[in-house]
């Protein structure tokens, strides 16, 4: 069965013609039959060209935490691009958006730019410029944006490109990424304390910094266990190494003040993008002010012609606004946990060895085991399989998680009660169809 009604297949035939594979970005593409082109969303759901209606758990894999072209975001950037959109110089808007940042995150000063790889690039290079090291460490399985300094050991990974677990591998997960690059990055495995204390014994005088992904957002939401942030925490301390938490996922959605809120550790740099602006392409680095001051007009540089851009700071302007005035996280979580535990006693019923993972708003579900998993070897061990046909399953039934398993369920305000019930239905039935 094929994903793709008449007119979705037609326009799809279009855009082949045009776009490498159709599509503006790999991840979106799910093969000639099943890459959807979508007309317009609204709220919790999006039509393809077919007007056929999904549920979205997608959520264009994370950015749309209100509901999309949520009214009062969309009128914010109607009436301020009236004025224009590109200045070249501050405007009101970005202080207020950063002004909103610190005080939800705590962070003491904030850069804007557009995208999370963005932010997370520069929050490398402010790190070894603070530091003056050159080498980073980061986790398997994590995915920090696609620079090809980040692009080693990502979810994208199998077990034999991530070698041993006592030696661990920084296999590139890309064509066209030097191979001299691997030699800065040191990938380890996720949730294991001791693996990094040894590896920081042998190399911290050469460590500019730590990034972690406070929750593995590629790898189903894989939790940290008690103690292993606090643990990096006291080593970066311990070593001068900069601490960077990668909020581009959990940032302004799992709690208001993201990961450093919701497990109560202070990061020396974090970065935002996501949830930031409901989906419009808006970002930022926020951190220490003795770290943020780094940037320094003619020696650390930090730019880009479209940061700080009127539409994306309008957008972000009223996201904060909206979530620091009202009760947004504790409804999308509401929702979330009837939903986790609705799916785990589906799955119990039908005898399917499985662990809802994650966090209410972007929770994840690996599948053939019931032992939770620590880092993303545990999740490669999962029934991948299964889940893609399950997924499958549902996306066809007009409810819409990605079929990848990697990739969590991200849920919006704008989900009712209803909806949830809905998924919940269809989710029963899909399993039983493929089982």
């Amino acid at each position: 069965m094929t994903l793709q009604g008449p007119k979705t297949h037609e326009l799809f035939e279009k855009a082949l013609q045009h776009i490498p594979h159709g599509v503006n970005s790999n991840f979106r593409y799910w093969g000639d039959d099943d890459t959807l082109i979508i007309k317009r969303g609204e709220g919790a759901y999006i039509w393809d060209m077919d007007d056929k209606r999904y549920i979205d758990y997608r959520l264009a894999f994370g950015p749309v935490i209100l509901g999309h072209a949520d009214p009062r975001v969309t009128k914010r950037v109607q009436e301020a691009i009236e004025g224009g959109n590109l200045f070249a110089w501050t405007t009101p808007l970005e202080i207020s958006v950063a002004e909103r940042i610190k005080r939800l995150t705590g962070v003491d000063k904030v850069r804007l730019t557009n995208t999370g790889t963005e932010a997370t690039f520069h929050a490398l290079r402010i790190a070894r410029a603070y530091t003056g090291r050159e080498k980073f460490i980061k986790f398997e399985g994590q995915y920090h944006g696609m620079i090809d300094y980040f692009m080693f050991g990502t979810a994208s990974s199998n077990e034999s490109q991530l070698g041993l677990r006592t030696d661990p591998r920084s296999a590139a997960m890309s064509l066209g990424i030097p191979k001299g690059i691997g030699d800065y990055v040191l990938n380890l495995p996720y949730n294991d304390l001791e693996r990094l204390e040894e590896t920081l014994a042998q190399q911290s005088e050469e460590i500019a910094a730590i990034f972690v992904e406070p929750i593995l957002g590629n790898a189903a939401g894989i939790m940290p266990q008690s103690g292993f942030l606090e643990g990096i925490r006291a080593l970066c301390d311990q070593y001068g190494i900069v601490l960077v938490f990668d909020e581009v996922k959990t940032g302004f959605r799992i709690a208001n003040g993201g990961a450093q809120e919701y497990f109560g550790i202070k990061a020396d740099l974090a970065t935002y993008a996501k949830s930031l602006g409901n989906g419009f392409p808006v970002a930022a680095i926020g951190g220490k002010e003795e770290i943020m001051m780094t940037v320094q007009p003619g020696a650390m540089a930090h730019g880009g012609t479209y940061s700080g851009n009127v539409a994306g700071v309008a957008a972000a302007d009223a996201t904060l606004e909206i979530l620091e005035n009202e009760p947004i996280i504790e409804t999308i979580n509401a929702r979330g946990k009837a939903l986790m535990e609705g799916i785990d006693e589906i799955l119990t019923e039908q005898n399917i060895p499985h662990v809802v993972t994650g966090v209410p708003s972007m929770l994840g579900i690996l599948l053939g085991t019931d032992q939770e998993p620590r880092e993303f070897r545990d999740y490669i061990k999962g029934d991948a399989e299964l889940y893609d046909k399950i997924g499958m399953a549902l996306i066809e039934r007009g409810i819409q998680p990605d079929s990848d398993g990697r990739e969590p369920w991200f849920l919006c305000a704008a989900l009712s009660e209803e909806d949830v019930a809905e998924t919940l239905n269809v989710f029963n039935d899909a399993v039983k169809a493929v089982k």
